[in-house]
């Protein structure tokens, strides 16, 4: 591969850095000229493409923001390329040829491709899709946040409340903490996160998993949608799913919404298959949530004993429809039975609850015991203090 060399600042975070790869001269030429009336960009020429699928990584080691490729002068390795460039980089594929071909078209867009130029190269439709890759711009490793926190809630038994709890939680984040916050549902397939908010998003946590190769910032942000509160939300699908989610697709999923949000809120409802996961082994903490009965205390005792021999990940039980004194087993018991301290206690409050899943209005957003406690978990999580009592009537002494 021969390059050539442009005199930009590679820093300047407003010019793409492009690579175009043509061994037909005149269409590279006739691209690179099109390219050449934008001062946004520093293009790169690649005479021949790379001898081998295994010489992708260090041309992505370049840094592109896009990478041009002409798809007509050997389609089959071409298509190759772009779905070795996109699996393995994060950079926007461009593919060129000489004509509009409806089935390179459909190949092309299924390898990972963005855009689809031709004979003659349209400055407009150019300057569009260079627009387009620009929102999609590479951040370098050394800019990029270190992480958001990723917060698991699962339940030990079906019907714990595990929903209910991390909907509130997350959207206690947003309010109290004031930072990035989004929820994620992985209580595949039949979470219902979504419709506990009174939200119905055209895309869902299916669409991600079965796009994780291509999964990016860009297309996670397109498919998430906004609650009232300001909670973005990846729900479970609306339909039942014929998905078969990996966990590498759901580490592709929270590695990307980590780089985007400072908190990261899983609904894994009671979902122990997903415990041994390495994702799940990296969370910051799981907050378990459960209720004082038999089979429940089992189950939490079993997952503790298997999957939280050590603090890592961190676990705090959340002892959800607490009520002092008329559980039927005792607080000893339960923090005996789990060889853990109760960290939570969320108040039993039958009509508050029903209230909210009938009416799809958040807890955080109402004054009640359910709500404060949820807050002051969430105001832990980013290291603040317990909200104060509101004192309750009025005083002529302040």
């Amino acid at each position: 591969m021969d390059t050539t060399n442009l005199e930009t600042d590679p820093l300047d975070a407003h010019v793409l850095k492009l690579a175009l790869i043509g061994p037909h001269e005149q269409r590279r030429r006739m691209v690179a000229s099109a390219l050449a009336t934008s001062q946004a960009a520093m293009v790169r020429e690649y005479s021949t493409y790379p001898p081998t699928l295994k010489d992708v990584p260090r041309l992505l080691d370049q840094g592109f923001d896009a990478i041009i490729i002409d798809l007509e002068s050997d389609p089959e390795y071409a298509l190759s390329l772009v779905e070795e460039i996109v699996t393995q980089g994060q950079a926007t594929v461009i593919v060129y040829a000489s004509r509009v071909d409806p089935n390179w078209i459909v190949r092309a867009m299924r390898a990972g491709a963005r855009e689809y130029l031709s004979d003659p190269v349209d400055q407009a439709a150019l300057s569009e899709a260079l627009n387009r890759a620009s929102t999609r711009k590479v951040v370098p490793k050394s800019a990029k946040k270190s992480g958001g926190k990723l917060l698991v809630f699962m339940g030990g038994k079906g019907g714990s409340g595990v929903t209910t709890v991390a909907c509130n939680f997350a959207v206690s984040l947003v309010q109290e903490c004031g930072q990035g916050a989004v929820l994620i549902d992985l209580d595949l397939p039949l979470g219902d996160a979504a419709l506990s908010l009174g939200l119905t998003p055209q895309f869902s946590t299916a669409d991600a998993l079965q796009n994780a190769e291509r999964l990016d910032s860009n297309f996670f942000n397109k498919l998430l949608m906004k609650h009232a509160s300001g909670l973005p939300v990846l729900g479970a699908p609306g339909r039942f799913p014929h998905v078969q989610a990996s966990n590498d697709a759901i580490d592709k999923l929270l590695t990307v919404a980590r780089q985007e949000f400072d908190w990261v809120v899983v609904d894994a409802g009671s979902r122990f298959d997903l415990t041994g996961a390495t994702w799940f082994q990296r969370a910051d903490t799981v907050y378990m949530v459960m209720q004082a009965g038999i089979p429940e205390l089992r189950n939490s005792h079993r997952l503790i004993s298997e999957f939280f021999k050590s603090n890592v990940p961190k676990l705090e039980i959340v002892l959800n429809r607490y009520v002092s004194r008329s559980m039927g087993v005792d607080e000893e018991h339960i923090e005996k039975a789990l060889t853990r301290p109760i960290q939570w206690r969320i108040p039993s409050d039958y009509y508050t609850v029903r209230r909210m899943q009938n009416e799809a209005v958040p807890l955080a957003s109402e004054e009640s015991a359910i709500s404060k406690a949820i807050q002051d978990m969430a105001r832990a999580a980013c290291g603040m203090e317990p909200k104060l009592e509101k004192r309750r009537g009025f005083s002529l002494f302040k």
